[in-house]
């Protein structure tokens, strides 16, 4: 009898053991941030305030006041302005804290408070309420066209409650939206929220692909936008193309900011533009740099490419020294473009990188595809050839 039970007892908690307890899922995308402190001791620590998540970039920070057992991924009910909203615990714990301090968020502000996990109820309203914003942002656009306003209406976002929605527009200038709201309240018999959003932000909520063959940074992890200008793509020596260097928003592409500091702790290391090198038999002007490979080049026209020298920052900085004290050195020492040498790092194997490799025409020489109809018509002409002989001897 002590036996059996000793095998029951065993047998559930095998059973207990093999069920494979799946974790909820966890919100994805750009917003996204990993709980580094997961798996180390502590760093779950009991903090009553909860990060969450909702439609597109909207996060928010919510008290935890009746400490409701909550992990991340849970679908929570959380107060709104009016009514609640739904939303999901994208972050728990520690890491609260650091996110509350990189949002510029101070602890004795006011946080609105977390009501409960969302019942079927709430989550059958909300499944309802998004149900209805592509239908709502297609009626708002034709709204706004028939009060001839100079916006466009990039999204729409219902409140979990559906009693509120915001709707996200795009305008170069000022717009005077007062009677689009009153038109808009009649017509979807809601709270209307109006947000002021620019290119970039449409042009990640759309999403696409850029030229450099991936998916768009704003539509995977980019959230805060800085300003780009032309003088990035100087700094670079990139060509002022604006065709190339606009983006899929019509704005310059972020990613002209991505190596700006790197080039410029680079050309820190280098000497002014507008200092001329002196020699005993020309005057050298700046003509071009590269600050990756640390090289400048010098010209004996300040305007075209003439006798160019290739130099160092470190001899440049040698021959300034010199001509401070009045010496003019006999060579710049540098290397001349005229006798560069490009070494090929690797060789193009069976035409592996030739993106003309199919472009190729073809020569009389070679052979026709299509054999058989090659024959066929000669085999035609003989016969002909034939037939007109035989009638000729029959004459």
């Amino acid at each position: 009898m002590a036996t059996d039970i000793k095998n029951e007892n065993n047998a559930s908690a095998a059973a207990e053991e093999s069920k494979i307890i799946e974790p909820k899922q966890c919100p994805r995308g750009k917003l996204h941030c990993h709980n580094w402190l997961e798996d180390i001791p502590g760093g779950l620590a009991d903090f009553d305030i909860v990060e969450v998540q909702f439609k597109n970039t909207r996060k928010g920070f919510y008290k935890n006041s009746t400490n409701i057992p909550l992990e991340i991924g849970d679908m929570v009910a959380v107060e709104a302005s009016p009514g609640h909203d739904i939303g999901q615990v994208s972050l728990i714990g520690e890491l609260v804290k650091l996110q509350m301090k990189k949002a510029n968020i101070k602890p004795d502000t006011e946080i609105k408070r977390v009501f409960r996990k969302a019942k079927p109820s709430d989550l059958e309203k909300y499944e309802e309420a998004k149900a209805k914003e592509n239908d709502t942002m297609i009626r708002s656009r034709k709204i706004a066209e028939a009060l001839n306003l100079d916006m466009k209406i990039g999204d729409v976002e219902y409140q979990g409650d559906g009693s509120k929605a915001i709707f996200y527009y795009i305008a170069d200038g000022r717009v005077d939206f007062r009677q689009l709201i009153k038109v808009y309240a009649e017509t979807f018999r809601i709270r209307i929220e109006m947000k002021q959003i620019g290119a970039r932000q449409e042009a990640g909520r759309i999403g696409g692909t850029g030229p450099c063959g991936r998916e768009l940074c704003c539509s995977t992890w980019m959230t805060n936008f800085i300003s780009v200008s032309t003088g990035a793509a100087r700094l670079q020596n990139i060509s002022l193309n604006p065709q190339k260097l606009a983006g899929q928003c019509a704005k310059l592409k972020c990613c002209l900011n991505y190596e700006v500091p790197t080039y410029e702790d680079a050309l820190s290391k280098f000497p002014p533009k507008n200092i001329p090198l002196e020699t005993k038999d020309n005057t050298y002007y700046f003509f071009s740099s590269d600050p990756l490979k640390g090289e400048i080049t010098y010209s004996t026209d300040p305007h075209i490419a003439a006798n160019l020298e290739i130099l160092s920052p470190k001899r440049v900085f040698e021959i300034i020294e010199q001509n401070k004290h009045g010496k003019k050195v006999d060579t710049l020492g540098g290397r001349s473009t005229t006798n560069d040498h490009v070494e090929i790092g690797y060789q193009n194997v069976v035409g592996q990188d030739d993106l003309t490799r199919f472009d190729k025409k073809r020569t009389h020489t070679d052979k026709p595809r299509n054999n058989k109809s090659h024959d066929k018509k000669e085999t035609q002409h003989s016969k002909t050839d034939r037939n007109k002989n035989h009638h000729h001897h029959s004459k």
